[in-house]
């Protein structure tokens, strides 16, 4: 299979990759470079194409690209009093130097 070739993508990959190529073209990155980034970003959230033949078919992954980062992050921390925020990382220091050495 020559490099470049998309025949083991499934149809839900190549949908989500012209969708992700909408996107950066609307933000005015060249044709070229959107398809690249777009393939880029589907290889990094499904490992590759999906389609039965290949290394991982099937394979779930971790944590797609998609799903990194968003406005929930640090709220729970946040709630938290400074006194226990600040107890937790003396304690989580301590544990990284205590395991460093």
């Amino acid at each position: 299979m020559p490099r470049g070739d998309k025949s083991k993508y499934t149809a839900k990959q190549e949908r989500k990759a012209d969708h992700i190529a909408e996107g950066y073209k609307k933000r005015g990155v060249s044709e070229k470079e959107a398809e690249s980034r777009a393939w880029a970003t589907v290889n990094k959230d499904d490992g590759g194409g999906n389609k039965p033949g290949g290394s991982g078919h099937g394979r779930r992954t971790g944590n797609p690209a998609a799903k990194k980062g968003g406005k929930l992050g640090g709220r729970a921390s946040a709630a938290r009093p400074a006194t226990a925020r600040k107890a937790s990382a003396k304690k989580a220091a301590a544990t990284r130097k205590r395991r460093a050495s």
